[in-house]
């Protein structure tokens, strides 16, 4: 097994660093940072797209996580031993969260019927708003009300803080196997799917 990594310079974080040392260890402004500080309002922090894929040598632990769904429902990673899974880390005025959803819809309809589990990360909405994007889109899976952040503590390693959209593919492990740190294009996000699936 080989890593295939499409990083662009300044975009993601090594596995196991923290966010405030990578940071502290750039010569230069990282994008999202950058970002940050524009003052432009967008209300969001875009990734730039870049995908990497961890070798199973080098995917570590199998993710451990407890979130409660909008409905109420607590799911732990145990509720889904043995199976692929994407979770995808959106909120509802994020726009490339909204550009993103069509094709993560029509992805699930594909894959589910395989095994493969999508959740949403809600990292910000309240109930009511969240319901409302998911209507309108149709979305078909449940997402985590992640306000508290547990659900993304539990994935620091992978999703930096405020970088959303972020989508990540779990193997049937439970080890992240694919990353996509910004708006997930169909075509990409389908392969790592299929990879995983297919291991």
């Amino acid at each position: 097994m080989h890593r295939r990594s499409f990083l662009r310079i300044g975009a993601g974080l090594a596995v196991g660093v923290p966010l405030a040392a990578a940071l502290a260890g750039c010569t230069v402004e990282d994008p999202l940072a950058a970002q940050a500080k524009a003052g432009d309002n967008k209300n969001y922090i875009a990734g730039d797209g870049s995908v990497t894929e961890y070798a199973v040598s080098e995917r570590g632990e199998p993710v451990k996580l407890s979130g409660t769904l909008f409905d109420g429902t607590t799911v732990t990673n145990a509720d889904w031993a043995g199976d692929v899974v994407v979770l995808n880390f959106w909120y509802a005025a994020c726009a490339p969260c909204r550009k993103e959803a069509p094709d993560l819809v029509e992805l699930h309809e594909q894959f589910s019927p395989e095994g493969a589990r999508f959740y949403g990360v809600n990292i910000r909405d309240e109930a009511k708003t969240a319901e409302a994007f998911e209507r309108n889109f149709a979305i078909p899976y449940p997402s985590f009300e992640d306000r508290n952040g547990d659900v993304l503590l539990a994935m620091t390693g992978f999703v930096p803080p405020q970088a959303v959209p972020t989508t990540l593919v779990l193997d049937r492990e439970g080890r992240v196997a694919a990353r996509i740190l910004g708006l997930a294009e169909k075509g990409t996000l389908k392969t790592l799917i299929s990879d995983a699936l297919a291991a």
